[in-house]
């Protein structure tokens, strides 16, 4: 008998209409600790910037703040966007959480920047970032510096300095690509890396990425074989008409990012149902639609399961992305913490 499917949970921290950000950051923990409870595998946090409706800008940050309220669950990133940050400063922030919740902690690491042009370049003002040419040398780099040997660097003079993220370390954060492209699923196969297609908001390309990574793999020092798992945005509700219902916001969202309108906070249901599609933004949203998992807890359940078998896989990171009616409490996310406790 196969083993069950694992469940993990991918959170942007969505900020709907009237919502503050202290409201959608306190909804968020919430959801970390009954996803321990409910024995979820992972929580990721993911980096977003100047974004209206999406709260997770600072994933170091959050996964403190969920790793102090939770208990067994692995905390995360889902994942740096690592062109914006310095190789030293990612390794450092990862190895004090490694620090504070040893053996719990995950570091999902992305090439894309995370945001538009005009945030990459307030980045890349305001402090050292990454090359993104040299995104290969930079994971090399953040794997020596969280091991308990460091990186070393040799001057030209012959003499040798020892750089550490962490002065004593017992143990280093899982270090995971993530991607959506060939180029990422061929490195983590060559680093013998675990990797993560992120097919919660790109489809295309699942089943080549996934064959390159497989067959490409060579062993590490951590990894002996290929280890992947896939995301997958899902709403489960009591009723399909509920779940199908909560789910438009997000695919309205996901719309007017795909056809370049101006992003605000996430709409209600309310406001969602209310509202008409022209053509490009009703046929955007059908396709968003066709790669979602929304119906009944069962019927979500029984989709994720054949989802998961299709790609051999143990382990599927769910977005939980059901919105929110007019009237419920805006410092909860009644909609998402059904998600989480109908499929687990």
């Amino acid at each position: 008998m196969s083993a069950p499917l694992a469940l993990s949970v991918l959170d942007l921290i969505p900020v709907r209409t009237g919502q503050s950000s202290t409201q959608a950051v306190a909804s968020a923990l919430e959801l970390a600790v009954r996803a321990d409870e409910l024995g979820y595998r992972r929580y990721w946090f993911a980096e977003h910037h100047n974004m209206p409706a999406v709260a997770s800008t600072t994933p170091p940050v959050l996964i403190a703040a969920a790793a102090a309220r939770t208990r067994r669950i692995r905390v995360g990133s889902g994942g740096v966007m690592l062109p914006n940050h310095a190789p030293l400063v990612v390794a450092e922030q990862f190895a004090a959480l490694e620090a504070l919740a040893p053996g719990r902690i995950d570091l999902g690491i992305g090439r894309a920047p995370g945001s538009d042009p005009v945030i990459t370049q307030l980045l890349r003002q305001s402090g050292t970032s990454s090359d993104v040419e040299r995104f290969p040398q930079h994971i090399a780099d953040i794997l020596a510096l969280t091991g308990e040997d460091g990186a070393s660097m040799r001057f030209v003079s012959g003499g040798e300095y020892v750089v550490r993220a962490t002065p004593a370390a017992i143990g280093r954060p899982d270090v995971w690509l993530l991607g959506s492209s060939d180029f990422s699923a061929q490195l983590a196969a060559q680093m013998g890396l675990p990797y993560v297609f992120a097919n919660h908001f790109s489809g295309s390309g699942l089943e080549r990425a996934l064959d390159l990574y497989r067959t490409s793999f060579q062993p590490s020092a951590d990894l002996a074989e290929p280890r992947t798992f896939l995301t997958a945005n899902v709403v489960a509700a009591p009723t399909a008409e509920e779940a199908e219902a909560r789910a438009l916001p997000q695919l309205r969202m996901f719309a007017r990012m795909r056809t370049g309108k101006p992003l605000e906070a996430l709409e209600t249901v309310d406001a969602a149902q209310a509202a008409t599609e022209d053509a490009m933004t009703a046929e955007f949203m059908g396709s968003a639609r066709a790669r979602w998992f929304v119906g009944t807890g069962d019927m979500v359940r029984s989709d994720l399961s054949a989802f998961a078998a299709k790609h051999g896989l143990d382990e599927v990171m769910i977005s939980p992305v059901a919105g929110a009616y007019e009237g419920e409490d805006l410092a909860t996310a009644p909609g998402r913490m059904q998600t989480l406790e109908l499929i687990a």
